[in-house]
């Protein structure tokens, strides 16, 4: 159980990071108006963006080693 604890630990701050580096990139560099211009739809990008942050999430949980 222990060791299911460490992965979600890992996972998690793998999560809080790149969370925090997306926000900084997209609120700072890219401008979030300027993604919906060029993308065209308000959910797209939140769509977009949310799986960037979730999908490298659950990467880091599954091949974290026991």
């Amino acid at each position: 159980m222990k060791l299911k604890k460490r992965k979600i630990k890992y996972s998690a701050i793998f999560f809080i990071c790149w969370f925090v580096l997306l926000v900084i990139l997209v609120d700072g560099v890219l401008k979030f108006q300027t993604l919906i211009d060029y993308l065209g739809s308000y959910v797209l990008v939140e769509i977009t963006l949310l799986l960037l942050v979730i999908l490298p999430a659950l990467a880091v949980y599954r091949y974290t080693n026991d």
